[in-house]
């Protein structure tokens, strides 16, 4: 897949219709009148990702403030998000696409080198979504999980005037 089929800003974001971690389905009418932060994440427990989640989750007020939700992505089962919003204390929403529909979607499942070699895997992309649904900013090649949280906090303070 080519580094340019994720969604762009001034683009419709794409629908999904993806399971918790208790089994109930949200698409992105569930998020309609408000900002949507939707992040995809290689896999629960490993380190970049853990940090990734704890940012967004201790940020999640301010987030909250701005009128905006946080939703996390993986390929993960609803049963390995419970336990890593358990084992982690996570306020943030995850959800399940193993079979990689909103992954596909958001131009996030390419190829990416890991250990040297290349594979095909998840590479950690944010799109923040607008009331509308409209995408208006994407992160599609996250360096670092580390501070990318408060990034996105910035990007959408500016947009939503807070």
């Amino acid at each position: 897949m080519s580094d340019e089929t994720w969604p762009k800003p001034g683009d419709p974001a794409p629908d999904f219709s993806l399971p918790d971690a208790a089994g109930a389905v949200h698409s992105l009418a569930n998020f309609a009148g408000r900002y949507l932060v939707l992040y995809f994440y290689p896999k629960d427990a490993t380190s970049g990702c853990t940090t990734e989640a704890l940012e967004f989750s201790g940020l999640l007020p301010r987030f909250a403030a701005l009128n905006a939700a946080v939703v996390g992505v993986s390929r993960d089962k609803p049963a390995s998000h419970a336990r890593f919003i358990d084992k982690n204390d996570l306020k943030i929403l995850l959800l399940s696409d193993p079979d990689l529909v909103a992954h596909n979607a958001y131009g996030v499942w390419r190829m990416k080198k890991m250990c040297g070699k290349e594979c095909l895997g998840t590479v950690r992309s944010t799109f923040l979504i607008d009331p509308k649904g409209m995408v208006e900013k994407a992160w599609p090649k996250v360096a670092k999980a580390a501070g990318h949280a408060e990034a996105v906090l910035a990007a959408l303070a500016q947009l939503a005037g807070g």
